[in-house]
């Protein structure tokens, strides 16, 4: 009694639903039940008769008998049962029986025949207990089937739609009540927390969906249409293959859902939506039953729509005869998939045997015998009377084709079979026949038992069920094509398994090209990227190229290349670029290198020559050492092209530094040294009274500070090497090239320049003061072209170095063009004296001309010249006495006057007179003159050398040019004073 309570409170909750379904039941027609009697009853649902119309289903009224899932079901199983109680080896004195009752493929239709199995139940409940009890009293419906001699179902087979299974699954785990499906595919089957007592023989419909997108991705389908039966079959299986679909890049063009039994209209509003997406969605995935293809096949023929569409199928096509009949053209090319299972050949054997009047097990067999062939059996209690042909000689095998789920019908029995035995032989302890032990059978414990359950089906696939109560399968891909004249068919062209796809391209189109595109938009060309228009799916673009440094990182971006690397041909990925560097072989370092050596050659030579010719009076005057140091700084700043041009090294780097740096500055500091020291002498010599001679005028001494100037220079280049140590490093400028070049800042180039460009602004600032020397000696011209020359050249190298990528060869011909002029202007013209005029290489050539400077301006003593006028003309006699005759030249401007003397030789000096004359413009027409003699010793001359060994040297002037020609003024007084001091020999 106790295991009698869940039922009894379960009754009470479903009283009501019970009452308004008899009631139902009785107002609509009555249904029929194939009862076979046994020890043990199955239940089965299965879909005898098509689904209500769209106009019936608030009747419930059914529609058509149906032969392949319906009638062929029913013999199936009772045949099975036939099968496994013959055989010993299967629940040994043991019948099994059965309830089959029909669903309609209707959830209501289903949800009634499911209460009228529990009912059954209960009543065999309460006559039990009457049986044990004796003495109650039980009040029955006076217009209820009597139930007399009826036992409980133990288990249910079927039905065969998702969305009807869920219904009878909600229903029958109350009661505890286990339900083995052959073709409830729905995903949401699977969840154990919902449907505890649910099983199948087939996979989930996640499996199916992977294999259709497997399909759609196969052909490049990426823009398709998704239609869907209404309910959970269709329903989860879209969502599955819509969620698939999705990763792989397949877009929805449109989706909609329609009802099986949905009207014309319908149908034809439904077509007129996947017309609208044409050309571009050919391919429509249908995640249908049978019926709802057969119903989108009308509407095809009726928009005359025949080979602009192709359906992919589900299994609820699969390779349905019903569904293409008289539609053949509007589904030919369609793919469909079909599980797994051969053909059943003892149920052949069984079922095209069967007549009507013999198959008295089957009540709906008369019906549909009647509907197969058209005709009427006359006299049976069935008769048919609007058919007018009387059946007689019909036989099954007329367009037979058997049921495409046939043999998971049988392994859906079996399975039952095998759990009820194996829990026979557990519970009864191997003794033959129903125990007490099993009685009643309790729905849980056997729910248990089906799920080890573990045997070979009937197609000798192995059956077995997982966690959630579903099993492995595979599929199997058909093809509705043209097989000859009028003559369509199905053909199977490939399977899918866990493994993946398999197919036959060749058996579905007879060429590559036959191939039907179902796009949005075409592929992009190689190096170009998808952009997805606003609004569209991903599967709409605008092809757009990558730039000119990126790579196609995938179909939706670019990626630039990083810095050294360039993209491959196919734009796939980066490739290292070549490095670059200056190489030997190149035009511009073979010039570069050339010039070099040809300058190196004349620097050697020119060397080679001051050497030889040390002592003479033309290396001597020029300051010998400190031209030793100009011409190692000029051999220097040749070397450097040769380090500046070979392969970036680290040694390399260093000698770049040191070497373009310190080479100028060799020259630069000889240089200045030089011209200081000759703008301090002419600075000197214009002195009117010269008290001391000029400091730091030795040799000895004009080195040390030469060798100052370029240790300053060596310390800034050291200092930077410890800020900016060197280092071989890439450079890129550009991001196609790269290339293998030293590192160095602008500061590693602004300071050393910086410094050197201070030198040459000296030098060239000297060279221009000390420009005007005595005519036959004019070195300091020379230096001053130089200078010019030299800041030409380094202003032009700045904006060439900081704004060109050519830096090395710039900076290899500016050191070069630098050393070159102050070898040429410098050095040139000395050697061609030494060599070609060596008679002008004496001491005489180098000694001041006896022309002498006047300076005549405004007497600054005018008061006292008259008293010393006596003085000034007794000067002028002794001078003139003395055989020396002076001249004078016109008054050119006012201040100057240049006075000639005749030489005189005493033990090789020369002797000389400096004289100058102050004079005093006339003022208010006054006629007296006033001179003054000063005498005054002048400061030494800045070309000197020694004549004999221990002499001293006299001392000579420079010389000015005159300035240009003005008015001869008059003058009042005329002021002369005698400078005599023995000549200095250069």
């Amino acid at each position: 009694m106790a295991a009698l309570l869940p039922l009894a409170l379960a009754l009470l909750l479903w009283q009501p639903l019970l009452l308004a379904t008899t009631r139902a039941a009785q107002s609509s027609e009555r249904r029929v039940v194939a009862h076979i009697p046994g020890d043990i009853i199955i239940g089965a649902l299965f879909s005898v008769h098509h689904q209500p119309p769209a106009d019936k289903v608030h009747e419930r009224k059914c529609g058509a008998v149906r032969e392949q899932y319906g009638i062929q079901r029913v013999e199936a199983m009772m045949h099975t049962l036939d099968r496994i109680n013959a055989d010993p080896n299967i629940l040994p004195n043991i019948t099994l029986g059965c309830e089959i009752r029909d669903s309609c493929w209707h959830s209501a239709v289903a949800l009634e025949q499911s209460i009228e199995f529990i009912r059954d139940s209960l009543v065999a409940a309460d006559d039990a207990d009457e049986a044990r009890g004796g003495g109650g009293t039980r009040c029955a419906d006076p217009g209820a089937t009597p139930m007399k001699g009826k036992k409980p179902i133990v288990g249910l087979i079927g039905p065969g739609s998702s969305s009807v299974a869920i219904q009878v699954q909600n229903l029958l785990q109350l009661f505890n009540i286990p339900q083995i499906a052959y073709s409830a595919t729905s995903m949401d089957l699977s969840d154990k927390s919902l449907y505890k007592y649910f099983m199948r023989v087939v996979p989930s419909d996640a499996q199916q969906a992977r294999a259709m997108v497997d399909i759609v991705k196969r052909y490049n389908w990426s823009y398709v249409s998704a239609i869907h039966t209404e309910g959970n079959y269709g329903e989860s299986g879209m969502a599955a293959f819509k969620e698939m679909a999705g990763k792989e890049g397949i877009c929805i063009a449109h989706s909609d859902k329609i009802w099986s039994n949905a009207g014309e209209q319908n149908f034809d509003r439904l077509l007129l939506k996947l017309r609208s997406h044409l050309p571009k969605a050919r391919v429509v995935a249908c995640f249908c039953e049978g019926m709802t293809v057969r119903g989108i096949l009308m509407a095809m023929r009726r928009q005359n729509l025949a080979g602009e569409f192709l359906l992919v199928g589900s299994d609820g096509w699969a390779d349905r005869y019903d569904v293409t009949d008289g539609y053949v053209r509007e589904a030919a090319g369609g793919i469909t998939i079909k599980l797994q299972s051969a053909d059943v050949k003892w149920f052949d054997d069984y079922y095209l045997k069967l007549r009507p009047d013999t198959n008295l097990r089957n009540p709906w067999f008369p019906e549909f015998w009647q509907h197969r062939f058209h005709c009427k059996l006359k006299g049976h209690p069935q008769e048919n009377p609007k058919f007018n042909r009387t059946c007689k000689r019909d036989s099954l095998r007329q367009q037979y084709a058997q049921d495409t789920k046939m043999g998971f019908v049988i392994n859906a029995i079996y399975s039952m079979a095998y759990g009820l035995h194996k829990m026979q032989k557990v519970l009864c302890l191997g003794t033959p026949g129903l125990c007490d032990a099993m009685k009643p059978i309790d729905g849980a414990k056997l729910l248990e038992y089906l799920m080890k359950t573990n045997f070979t089906g009937v197609s000798g696939e192995n059956i077995q069920f997982d966690e959630n109560g579903d099993s492995p399968g595979s599929y199997v891909i058909m093809n509705f094509k043209k097989m000859g004249k009028d003559y369509y068919d199905y053909t199977n062209v490939g399977s899918w398994d866990n493994s993946g796809l398999q197919i036959d391209d060749d058996e579905i189109w007879p060429s590559k090209d036959a191939i039907i595109k179902s796009v949005c938009s075409e592929p992009c060309a190689k190096g170009q990227i998808k952009v997805i228009r606003k609004g569209e799916v991903s599967c709409c673009w605008t092809c757009t190229p990558c730039k000119e440094n990126e790579f196609v990182f995938d179909e939706y971006s670019c990626k630039a290349c990083d810095l050294g690397s360039w993209p491959t041909d196919d734009l796939t990925g980066c490739d290292p670029i070549p490095v670059e560097y200056l190489r030997w072989g190149d035009p511009e370092p073979i010039a570069a290198v050339v010039f070099s050596c040809l300058g190196l050659m004349a620097t050697f030579f020119v060397t080679f020559i001051f050497i030889i010719y040390r002592d003479t009076p033309v290396v001597k005057s020029s300051s010998r050492e400190l031209c030793y140091i100009i011409l190692a700084g000029i051999c220097l700043g040749y070397l450097c092209t040769f380090c500046l041009i070979a392969k970036p090294r680290l040694v390399y780097c260093y000698l770049q530094r040191l070497g373009v740096g310190l080479s100028p500055a060799m020259s630069y500091s000889a240089l200045v040294t030089k011209t200081n020291r000759i703008a301090r002498i002419l600075a000197g010599s214009k002195k009117k009274i010269c008290t001391k001679k000029p400091r730091f005028m030795s040799a000895c001494a004009q080195l040390i500070i030469a060798f100052i100037l370029i240790l300053l220079q060596l310390g800034i280049i050291v200092a930077l090497f410890v800020m900016e140590t060197p280092e071989v490093v890439f450079d890129y400028p550009s991001i196609r090239e790269v290339h293998l070049i030293c590192n160095i800042t602008n500061l590693g180039v602004v300071a050393p320049l910086g410094y050197n460009g201070l030198l040459i602004m000296s030098c060239t600032f000297y060279a221009f003061k000390t420009r005007n020397v005595p005519a036959n000696f004019n070195e300091a011209k020379y230096i001053a072209f130089t200078m010019y020359t030299t800041c030409v050249i380094w202003l032009a190298f700045v904006p060439i170095y900081f704004g060109s990528n050519y830096k090395i060869i710039t900076t290899c011909f500016s050191v070069s063009l630098s050393a070159t002029v102050a070898l040429g202007c410098m050095f040139v013209p000395k050697v061609y004296i030494i060599l070609a005029k060596p008679e002008r290489n004496v001491r005489s050539a180098f000694t001041t001309s006896t022309v002498v400077r006047m300076h005549v301006g405004d007497g600054k003593a005018a008061s006292s010249a008259a008293s010393r006028s006596s003085s000034l003309v007794n000067l002028w006699k002794r001078r003139g006495s003395s055989g020396e005759t002076l001249s004078s030249e016109p008054f050119s401007n006012g201040k100057s006057v240049t006075w000639a003397q005749t030489e005189r030789n005493s033990k090789g000096s020369h002797l000389w007179q400096r004289l100058s004359f102050h004079i005093k413009k006339r003022e208010n027409n006054q006629t007296a003159d006033e001179l003054e003699e000063l005498m005054a010793l002048t400061p030494p001359s800045p070309f000197r050398d020694s004549v004999a060994s221990g002499s001293a040297s006299p001392n000579s002037p420079t010389s000015e040019s005159g300035l240009g020609p003005t008015p001869s003024p008059k003058y009042e007084c005329l002021v002369l004073r005698h400078y005599s001091q023995s000549s200095s020999s250069l």
